[in-house]
């Protein structure tokens, strides 16, 4: 035992979104009982890597007396997680195993192939590139834009996403469970604080880790000093709409 930094969670704050979840490699943390936990202290290595992904501000690092942090055991903790989810879903290849992320559960989708296949969708992209991480905050195409922000995963699940939400709009999309949510939020920043936006509309999935885009998009408008309000629509796994709101 040593006194050491180490992760601290505020069961109190803490309201189980799971965003934390698979930004810690070790796979320190988890949720249990609806709320995030630090599974053993040996699992954690004090660095924080976590931290800025809690919209709650549950998490923060501390220093008290704990086991030290050993990498032999969070090798062997990642193998039985890896083991357990292809025990649970075979077929499954998990980029990062992240405690068990909700958001990674395998589905199946059953869907009537009752589309005529001359129906064709005309593309409304209008700028290139989309990724977050390689457009320029002073794009000529971001001034004075409709800004849409979209979770990487949403045109796949939402069939009209062309039409419904991309036409008119310059767009940047991002992963917040793979990616460096604050290096999104950085981006984001400049892009709100360089250019005269009319409106940002964030796209998200309904998986808990994809509220990263919200929380990037939030996060980077307050940092800019704007007013802007932001329009939040999250789209169901099967392809729905199930929630719109301002943030």
């Amino acid at each position: 035992m040593a006194i050491r930094k180490i992760v601290h969670i505020d069961e109190e704050k803490c309201n189980g979104c799971g965003l934390c979840i698979p930004n810690c490699a070790e796979g320190a943390l988890q949720i249990v009982d609806g709320k995030a936990k630090l599974v053993k202290d040996i699992y954690c290595d004090g660095l924080g890597a976590c931290l800025g992904h809690c919209p709650q501000g549950a998490i923060s690092i501390i220093e008290r007396e704990a086991d030290e942090f050993d990498e032999k055991a969070v090798e062997e903790h990642l193998k039985s997680q890896t083991k357990l989810e292809q025990t649970i879903s075979p077929h499954h290849h998990s980029h990062h195993i992240g405690g068990g992320c909700p958001g990674s559960m395998m589905r199946q989708i059953k869907r009537e192939d009752n589309v005529s296949q001359d129906v064709k969708v005309a593309s409304r992209l209008r700028q290139w590139p989309v990724q977050l991480s390689l457009v320029p905050p002073t794009a000529p195409y971001l001034n004075g834009a409709d800004l849409l922000i979209t979770a990487d995963c949403v045109p796949f699940a939402y069939g009209n996403y062309h039409n419904d939400f991309l036409k008119d709009r310059a767009v940047v999309v991002g992963c917040p469970k793979l990616d460096d949510i604050e290096y999104y939020t950085e981006k984001l920043t400049d892009i709100i604080r360089l250019n005269n936006l009319e409106s940002i509309t964030v796209l998200k999935m309904e998986v808990p880790c994809c509220s990263g885009m919200m929380y990037a998009a939030k996060t980077a408008r307050d940092r800019a000093g704007s007013d802007i309000p932001i329009k939040v629509i999250t789209i169901g796994i099967e392809g729905d709409i199930i929630k719109r709101e301002y943030v």
